[in-house]
């Protein structure tokens, strides 16, 4: 059973053979471990057990389980400190396996693949989300192309998850009191390899229906449910830590969903050490890591502040101990509180109780900096404090086995489990027949999943007879390209149909032909999306390209795995820069796949012309339908000119001689950089391990630090008003300019303050030069002076007042700026 209900298996293959005896047509229907287990009889599993092979293939897995989780790891040598922190992850939904469907896509599968490199790596990570009765929707089409939402039950009895227990053997169960009344929650626990998720419901039969009702769907329902998700999910996740024992030294929030975690982590600490609010939300917040994925305002959630009031009073008033206005104030960026049009943000909110905050990719990072700028009124947009962390897959869920056995044969076993540096001249090393070979085992076993996926989905019954969609005739020696995403107007997934018969053109070429394969769904409320799912069923339906097109219905993570593994091109389209990572294309890396996309989210920085192709101009621009037409047409020509006959030109043995080439560029140079076991140590070097040391320093001498910084903030915010620049004056030094300014701090001390010179730059990080006060002057103006270059005149150089604290992030906790006028 443990072996059963430990995911491990979800990627590492070593325990397929058992499942496959167990029950091979179950196992090979649905990869999954769990529903095998349960479904064998118990005769068969004693027949099997007293089988000497079998029993000791079982033995051997056994004892191979548990020494994994002995092996040493990657973070055992990355982490000095003592004891080593934990890290509590919060999502609102985790793609770990269609096994247990809690996802709807992207943000999912960020979340589900960390937490399994996290398992590789060592990093100590507990993570917290919410189990759905429902999930996500699952996709029909009728044969006109119409999509209709689904919503299966997900039966607990028959996911990979066990019921959290309290300290007598009994199932936990766990009360919060907001305003609309008291919540019971229900907790239940997945084994991820070395890490473990826990799932909250609100099932539960003490609680009414409409609070029965709260985790029944993802994203489903109107703001008021969404807003009770999140209450679940941050109050209610960090609830269930404490109930645990579990006292994590940073709160990573994927996304602002979970926000309300750290309003909770805060309220944990006043009850522990007997500090008011303000003083634990600065303890809390060194520890807490807000991760950003949306590239547009409508994307972060909003709700109406007479809502969240109606929600929350009585948790600000008698848990927190603070005015619902004083809590309001966290998500609404500076709006008066009796402004009830002003809405509450999360993601602002998110913002305002974190110490570090990172988008999700290098031009996600200036977006995202442009899209928060309004929270630091006056301050440039390029010193916005967003970072970024490129995301990243985890190679071992999204590898074909024919792939698997060619990186096991080139890097070994445990190649994603340390830092990686032998991995890239490994690969690089294999010889192009190899890689061909591989390369063509994957697409043929996407053949024959299409073949067997198609005829079980794409029939439906319409009126008084089935009808299906046309069944692909598909080769497993013709070049095979895929798209597959959620379809949205701004992913575009009707570029490609820009010009249909230009399309069909390519796709039915008697020398070079080519096959298709899309897949998606549109939300249920997106109907500009449901039309463009329709417009591909009606063009695969065309008689000119039968058997060329394939529409995989019900877009899940088995039929997203197989698309991955077979395609020798992942095409991306959407509009720049409104894709604010993607992670369809990095699948395709380590199988050999190309990719050819917008320079738009982790194609703009992975992008070089011997890795891939790239469409569009990398300019950002709104949504013209010329731009689409520029758009289209270089994507048709780059198939038509480049990709294609590349594909096609093959030596003397049959191998694409110039193809494998850039496969094998790809794969090395690519696979690791974007691999999520590159971006958990990101996560853990440059935000895990500094947020864990800030929250043990201000936690420290029952937050004596964190009170002193609280103090500090309220005199910035009392006295900041009283600080003038006077006029500049810049003289010449040789080739420097010797620039001065004088300061009136008037009750600020100088030690708050630091007085700079700051200059735009036309590319990367402005230039921002430090000024010296002129000693022994004891009252009024300060004179404060400092050289730079004489390259640049003096007026490029304008001098500003900032916030000054040694321990204190700037401008995230303190946003104050002066500027000379």
């Amino acid at each position: 059973m443990d072996l059963a209900l430990d995911l491990h298996w979800t990627w590492n293959h070593a325990t397929d053979a058992l499942w496959r005896q167990l029950a091979p047509d179950i196992w090979d229907h649905t990869r999954n471990a769990w529903t095998v287990l349960q479904n064998t009889p118990r005769h068969r599993m004693r027949e099997l057990l007293e089988t000497p092979a079998f029993h000791d293939l079982l033995t051997s897995l056994t004892q191979a389980h548990a020494d994994s989780q002995q092996r040493p790891a990657w973070f055992e040598t990355a982490c000095t400190m003592s004891p080593a922190p934990c890290i509590a992850y919060f999502s609102m939904e985790f793609m770990l396996d269609e096994a247990l469907p809690i996802y709807s896509g992207g943000l999912g599968n960020v979340a589900g693949d960390q937490l399994k490199a996290a398992s590789d790596l060592g990093v100590p990570v507990v993570a917290v989300g919410l189990l759905y009765a429902q999930g996500y929707f699952r996709q029909e089409l009728t044969p006109d192309g119409r999509q209709e939402a689904l919503y299966p039950i997900n039966d607990p009895a028959l996911l990979p998850i066990r019921p959290v227990l309290d300290g007598g053997g009994d199932r936990l169960r766990l009360p919060f009191q907001i305003s609309t009344g008291r919540i019971w929650l229900r907790a239940w626990q997945v084994t991820v390899g070395q890490t473990t998720l826990y799932l909250l419901d609100t099932n539960d039969p003490y609680n009414p229906p409409h609070i029965r009702c709260i985790t029944t769907q993802l994203y489903g329902g109107d703001a008021e449910l969404r807003l009770r998700q999140e209450l679940v999910l941050g109050i209610g996740g960090w609830r269930l830590l404490r109930a645990l024992g579990l006292r994590p030294d940073v709160c990573h929030l994927n996304e602002g969903h979970a926000a309300f975690a750290a309003l909770e982590r805060a309220r944990g600490l006043m009850e522990d050490m007997g500090i008011p609010f303000m003083q634990a939300l600065t303890i809390a917040r060194a520890g807490t890591i807000f991760t950003t994925h949306t590239a547009v305002p409508a994307g972060f959630d909003r709700f109406a502040p007479l809502l969240v009031m109606s929600h929350l009073a009585f948790y600000a008033s008698n848990d927190l101990h603070i005015d619902v206005e004083d809590l309001l104030a966290l998500g609404r960026g500076g709006a008066p509180a009796d402004d009830m049009n002003t809405p509450f943000n999360m993601a602002y909110l998110a913002m305002r109780v974190s110490g570090a905050v990172n988008a999700v990719s290098r031009l996600h990072g200036q977006v995202s900096r442009a899209l928060f700028n309004p929270l630091f009124p006056r301050w440039p947009r390029v010193q916005v404090p967003i970072g970024h962390v490129t995301n990243g897959v985890h190679v071992p869920t999204w590898d074909s086995a024919a792939a698997d056995a060619l990186w096991t044969r080139a890097a070994g076993k445990e190649r994603w489990r340390g830092a990686l540096e032998s991995v890239e001249p490994s690969v690089h090393a294999l010889p192009a027949q190899e890689l061909w070979h591989c390369r063509c085992l994957s697409r043929a076993a996407l053949v024959a999943f299409i073949a067997t996926d198609h005829s079980a989905r794409a029939c439906f019954h319409s009126g008084e007879r089935a009808q299906c969609l046309p069944p692909p005739v598909f080769d497993p020696a013709v070049m095979t390209i895929g798209f597959a995403r959620r379809f949205a107007t701004y992913k575009r997934p009707d570029l490609l149909l820009h010009d249909p018969d230009r399309l069909a053109r390519i796709l039915t070429s008697a020398e070079r032909p080519v096959q298709l394969v899309i897949a998606g769904k549109a939300h249920p409320q997106d109907t500009a999306g449901q039309a463009l799912i329709a417009q591909w069923i009606g063009f695969l339906q065309r008689p000119d390209v039968h058997g060329r097109v394939a529409f995989l219905v019900d877009y899940d993570m088995s039929i997203a795995r197989q698309m991955v593994e077979g395609m020798d091109l992942w095409i991306n389209t959407p509009l720049r820069p409104w894709e604010a990572c993607g992670t369809s294309g990095m699948k395709v890396l380590v199988n050999g796949g190309l990719n050819v996309s917008e320079r738009d989210g982790w194609w703009a920085e992975a992008w070089a012309p011997d890795v891939g192709w790239a469409i569009g101009d990398g300019m950002d621009e709104g949504h013209d339908p010329r731009r689409d037409a520029h758009d289209a047409d270089s994507l048709y020509t780059l198939l038509e000119r480049e990709i294609v006959p590349l594909f096609y030109q093959r030596d003397a043995d049959g191998i694409p001689q110039q193809w494998v080439t850039m496969m094998r560029e790809s794969m090395t140079r690519l696979t690791g950089r974007f691999s999520a076991n590159r971006t958990v140590r990101d996560y853990t070097r440059d935000f895990y391990l500094p947020a864990a040391a800030a929250y043990r320093t201000r936690l420290a001498d029952n937050g004596a630090k964190a009170a002193a910084i609280m103090h500090w903030r309220e005199s910035l915010d009392r006295l900041w008003h009283a600080i003038s620049l006077g006029p500049v004056q810049a003289t010449a030094a040789g080739d420097r300019w010797h620039v001065t300014v004088a300061v009136t701090l008037g009750p600020v001390t100088p030690d708050m303050v630091q007085v700079q010179l700051y200059a735009d730059q036309p590319e990367g990080a402005p230039i921002i030069v430090p000024m010296t006060a002129q000693a022994g002057q004891a009252s009024g103006p300060v004179s404060y002076s400092a050289e730079v270059s004489a390259t640049r005149p003096p007026s490029d150089y304008t001098p500003r007042v900032i916030p000054h604290h040694p321990d204190v992030a700037i401008p995230l906790e303190a946003a104050h700026i002066i500027w000379q006028k």
